[in-house]
């Protein structure tokens, strides 16, 4: 057992457990660089997020998100964000998932034009998975990455052509309790991005960005307040290492309800390190369901039905669409989330073609480009988007969706229509309860029912269960007239943990998290008021300091 300690600047601990690979990472210099970060942009991001209080008490007191008349010059005037960099102008198909070190080589060698590696939801946010990650990302960045897999007897490098490197770093609101800035947990997104940075700004402008980078993806904000810190941080970075200002380029996730309104005001916020919007549509459902908590004339259906086709959904992206093109930069598409079913390629074709309907859609729509979760659908996504778009690297200049430009606060709030039915809340707890248990053994990114999850399918299976218990909606079809409450759900969560242990075996059950994982979602489907985030009450779960004598669990 190794109980050496990380050299740390003043004002900084470390409670996490000591690993020399670490300590590469944990560097003086790169923690100062962090611990800089955080005093100067604590208590800006503080009032961000009382805002974001502030606004959920609007909206639980009956009022809707809307346009802001006060930022109405922003949105009419003409202006464009800095010209997309070379390096970044063909993003036809992006792949995400976490940085674990083979999913990391597989997704850069996977024929994406873009890798987002993801350091936010398809990430269990425990000490080694974020630490080995930066270790990962590093040795990535420099091209020295290699991956021996001993089951197979494989070793697994780099490719010569590989994708585009772009990082997402967690949300403003989730903390980092394995470092300590001055007696209080870290900013998670800035211990994210300021290590990431720190390390790799000077290799990755040599040997990916063409000048240009380090590149990522910014999630979960809700108003352009929140793009103007991170903007400022981008600042401050290329000032303390000295590269040119707008070097560092990013793409907003537009995946809460209360950003839809705000995209305008955010690019124009980010005007010199941007490269575009995306449409995050599961967070976005979410969101939707979070901001009504209180509005019980607009209960969702089946989530399943909550498609792009919704009209909702189709004017947020439509929407996108319009403002990304109008301002120069790409408009990015949802996720397939599709997996290859390798022992029934009727049911692989069947899914493959939804997925081709899906891209298709996106393409004619003007979008520049699309995400995938797994390198088997890369080449029927990338085969759409070629074939809609020629030679071009994008369609910001050739697609302007001026019709879009009539689209309403009333069309992005529209209620969308479907069925609400006893297998929607039976999905909903199985996939919920399934996925916090792989969250909790230290997993975020699950394969579950031929779909690969992240904490966003969670959320909203969540939120969804929590708004019709507390509603007591009355099922459609195969629980038709019945009425979700507490009684019938408990049934639901018996009968649904019974399947699972069915599905995935006794002895995997036993050993997995699933009880513990039902007990956290139960609680959260039933509570009296709405918690935010599910990753933030079930984080306390992960959390282990290490003192001199050996790991402390911090809650249990």
């Amino acid at each position: 057992m190794d109980l050496g300690t990380y050299d740390v600047p003043e004002g900084v601990d470390i409670l996490g457990r000591y690993d020399a690979e670490f300590a590469k990472i944990l560097a003086k210099d790169a923690l100062k660089f962090v611990a800089e970060l955080q005093r100067e942009f604590r208590n800006d991001i503080k009032h961000a997020l009382e805002r974001r209080r502030e606004a959920k008490k609007k909206y639980n007191e009956g009022s809707l998100p809307g346009f802001d008349p006060a930022t109405s010059d922003i949105r009419e005037q003409e202006w464009v964000c800095a010209p997309v960099p070379p390096a970044a102008a063909d993003r036809k198909v992006e792949i995400t998932g976490p940085v674990d070190r083979k999913m990391v080589i597989n997704a850069l060698n996977s024929a994406a034009k873009v890798f987002m590696a993801d350091l936010e939801d398809a990430l269990s946010p425990t000490w080694e998975n974020l630490i080995s990650g930066q270790v990962n990302l590093k040795d990535a960045v420099d091209g020295t990455i290699s991956f021996h897999d001993k089951v197979r007897n494989r070793i697994y490098k780099l490719n010569d052509q590989t994708a585009k490197l772009f990082v997402r770093p967690r949300g403003w609101h989730l903390p980092e309790a394995h470092i300590l800035i001055d007696g209080e947990p870290a900013t998670g997104c800035l211990v994210d991005f300021g290590l990431y940075f720190y390390h790799n700004h000077s290799a990755f402008r040599r040997t990916q960005g063409a000048g240009f980078g380090p590149f990522f993806y910014l999630p979960k904000m809700e108003h352009s307040r929140e793009a103007k810190i991170w903007n400022s941080v981008f600042e401050k970075a290329e000032d303390v290492v000295g590269i040119e200002r707008g070097s560092i380029r990013a793409t907003v996730l537009i995946e809460t309800l209360p950003a839809v309104f705000q995209m305008n005001e955010i690019l124009y916020e980010l005007k010199e390190h941007s490269v575009g919007l995306n449409c995050g549509r599961w967070d976005y459902i979410f969101s939707y369901v979070k901001t009504f908590q209180a509005h019980p004339d607009r209960l969702l259906p089946d989530r399943v039905q909550v498609g792009m086709t919704q009209h909702f959904m189709k004017s947020y992206s439509d929407l996108l669409i319009r403002t990304c093109h109008r301002r120069g930069v790409h408009a990015m598409g949802g996720m397939a989330a599709q997996i290859p079913i390798k022992d029934d390629p009727v049911a692989n074709e069947a899914a493959l073609e939804l997925v081709r309907k899906d891209k298709l859609r996106e393409v004619k729509a003007g979008h520049d480009g699309t995400w995938a979760a797994h390198p088997g659908l890369i080449p029927a996504c990338m085969e759409i988007f070629n074939n809609n778009m020629g030679n071009a690297s994008n369609q910001i200049d050739t697609v302007k969706r001026e019709d879009a430009a009539n689209l309403t606060e009333q069309d992005l709030l529209q209620i969308p229509i479907g069925t609400r039915t006893m297998e929607g809340l039976r999905l909903n707890t199985r996939v919920g309860i399934q996925y916090l248990a792989a969250w909790l053994s230290g997993s975020g990114c699950v394969p579950l029912y031929n779909l690969m999850e992240d904490a966003a399918t969670a959320e909203i299976s969540r939120v969804q269960n929590w708004q019709w218990l507390k509603y007591g909606v009355e099922l459609d079809e195969d629980g038709l007239g019945e009425k979700v409450n507490k009684d019938l759900f408990d049934r639901v969560v018996e009968e649904e943990m019974a399947r699972i242990e069915k599905e995935v075996g006794t002895v995997k059950f036993e050993k997995g998290m699933y009880k513990a994982a039902c007990k956290i979602f139960t609680r959260q489907c039933t509570s009296p008021t709405l918690d935010d985030f599910l990753t933030l009450d079930a984080y306390n779960y992960i959390v282990v300091h290490h003192a001199k004598e050996g790991p402390v669990k911090a809650l249990n």
